[in-house]
C-alpha cells in the first residue's frame, strides 16, 4: 500500500520522484501470488490499491474499461504498465515544476505578492 503518512520514502510515490524511482517503487509494491488483477476483493487489497492508482492517473477511463485491459495480466505485466501510466501522468507536472523553479525572478515576484497580500489581510484583522 502506498502511504503518505509513513515516514519511509519507499511507501509512496512523490510527485517529483524521477521516472526510474517511480518504476522501482512500483516494482517493489507488495502483491499476492494469485493470477490476474481484480478490484474490490477483500482478500486482495494490494490488487485493489494498485488498480486504484492506475485509475487515478488515467482520468476519463472507466473501471470496466481498465479491468478489461488488465484482468488477465500477471503482476510482472501489470506493474510496468502501471509505472508507465504514473510516469506519463506526472511528467507534465514535473516539467512545469522545473520551469517555475528555474525562473528565480518569477518566484521572488510570486512570493512578494503573497507576502503583501497576507500582510494586508493581517493588518485589516488587527485593526478590526
Amino acid at each position: 500500500k502506498m502511504s503518505k503518512s509513513d515516514p519511509a520514502d519507499g511507501s509512496r510515490i512523490n510527485v517529483l520522484d524521477p521516472p526510474e524511482v517511480i518504476r522501482d517503487k512500483i516494482k517493489r509494491c507488495k502483491t499476492d501470488a494469485l493470477p490476474g488483477v481484480e478490484w474490490d476483493n477483500p482478500e486482495r487489497p494490494e490488487s485493489t490499491n494498485l488498480l486504484n492508482i492506475y485509475a487515478a492517473v488515467q482520468p476519463g477511463r472507466t473501471r470496466e474499461d481498465i479491468l478489461e485491459e488488465v484482468k488477465d495480466m500477471k503482476w510482472g505485466e501489470f506493474k510496468p504498465l502501471l509505472a508507465d501510466a504514473v510516469v506519463a501522468h506526472l511528467e507534465p507536472i514535473q516539467k512545469r515544476y522545473a520551469e517555475v523553479r528555474a525562473d528565480e525572478e518569477y518566484l521572488r515576484r510570486v512570493l512578494k505578492e503573497g507576502a503583501d497580500a497576507a500582510d494586508e489581510i493581517a493588518s485589516r484583522t488587527l485593526k478590526g
